[in-house]
């Protein structure tokens, strides 16, 4: 395979250059802006990439047609995932990136696409935080990760640029001396066995609301988790967790197995009142005056409220998740049996989110032996 450089201006150059391996002659141009050095790298380039067959082929599509292209093609992509990177992409990457060439996508644009989200990326201008910068550019990576393997692009430039570094934020968790205050004002209440639950088992709000009676072994004290709920924009959806590890039985405290049989007990007399019989294996634990889900954006709302009506420390529903590990660290529980309880992918994730608990009980563990040391 040859080519040849001409010159079109003061600062332009142009390639041409013949596909190999045509039966047919097929002659490609491209135009190079610099040196005539930088031309001549080019043309090595694609020289080089035609003969080891990673040349691509010409296209005008823009980062915005194939963003919208392969989020149509995601099908591989939970619901809410899904959801999430068609915000991010039409929100965060299209308005900076979308009108230039997929092609000629370089890594300069990836980074003075960062510095422009840092500083004015949000609504109505507002700066947007280092995470949200991130989540936009992972979209972007795995999106030019797709266009690379289909041979679109000849390389994915968002690995060439770093996103942003996140500081470590500090997990919203209840402190030992705040959980008796919050379960006596939930004395009662509605949330109350719900929130037992999160606190007793670190289950996330999607697990919890998408429970079957046939779940809980009340006898022996145990709650199989087996699926979640998602919320979309296109309704709830009831799916399997997203990894092997997401499957699993917890063993439930004594406190949480009294709470669920009080609940169970309403809600029976409550069902009875209405005509829908006793609960089977397949009725929700938690769910609507008529049998279906509650959905968890409303539950996490009830929760806000209940916090702010009871002057309650403000944290999360999740914050319950937070503060169930918590306590597990405090008590010196390994963190392979935590990462195992509250359905982590490995315990690598587990020890990277609670790296400050475990890093505080370090400390606390120094102190232990160097007193025993010293006798």
């Amino acid at each position: 395979m040859r080519g040849s450089i001409q010159k079109r201006g003061r600062h332009s150059w142009r390639i041409k250059y013949d596909l190999p391996g045509a039966a047919k002659r097929e002659t490609r141009y491209a135009t190079v802006r610099g040196r005539r050095q930088d031309a001549e790298r080019e043309l090595a380039k694609i020289i080089n990439a035609a003969h080891n067959g990673t040349l691509v082929e010409p296209s005008k599509t823009s980062v915005a047609d194939y963003l919208h292209q392969w989020l149509d093609g995601a099908h591989g992509l939970a619901g809410k995932t899904a959801e999430r990177y068609r915000q991010l992409a039409e929100q965060q990457i299209a308005p900076h990136l979308g009108g230039i060439a997929l092609q000629k996508l370089r890594p300069a644009h990836v980074a003075e696409w960062h510095a422009k989200l840092l500083k004015a990326g949000g609504k109505d201008g507002r700066p947007l935080s280092a995470r949200t910068v991130g989540h936009a550019h992972r979209v972007l990576h795995r999106a030019l990760e797709r266009a690379f393997a289909a041979e679109l692009v000849s390389r994915n430039v968002a690995h060439a640029i770093r996103p942003p570094k996140v500081e470590a934020a500090e997990i919203e968790a209840l402190k030992s001396h705040q959980i008796a205050p919050m379960l006596a004002a939930l004395s009662g209440h509605r949330l109350e066995p719900i929130a037992v639950l999160a606190l007793s088992t670190g289950a996330r709000r999607a697990e919890i609301l998408a429970l079957r009676y046939g779940d809980l072994d009340l006898t022996a004290g145990t709650l199989s988790i087996k699926r979640s709920l998602e919320q979309t924009a296109a309704g709830l959806k009831f799916k399997s967790p997203k990894t092997a590890r997401g499957i699993r039985t917890i063993s439930l405290p004594a406190v949480a197995v009294e709470a669920l049989q009080a609940h169970r007990k309403r809600q029976l007399e409550l069902r009875m009142m209405l005509g829908q019989g006793k609960p089977d294996g397949e009725t929700l634990v938690f769910s609507t005056i008529d049998g279906g889900p509650i959905t968890p954006n409303g539950l996490s709302r009830d929760w806000c409220i209940f916090v702010q009506v009871h002057k309650l420390p403000a944290i999360s529903f999740h914050g319950l998740r937070h503060s169930h590990v918590s306590a597990l660290v405090a008590s010196g529980v390994d963190p392979l049996t935590i990462s195992r309880r509250i359905g982590h992918a490995n315990v690598s994730t587990t020890m990277n989110v609670y790296a400050h608990l475990f890093r505080q009980v370090d400390t606390t563990a120094a102190a232990a032996i160097n007193a025993a040391l010293k006798g």
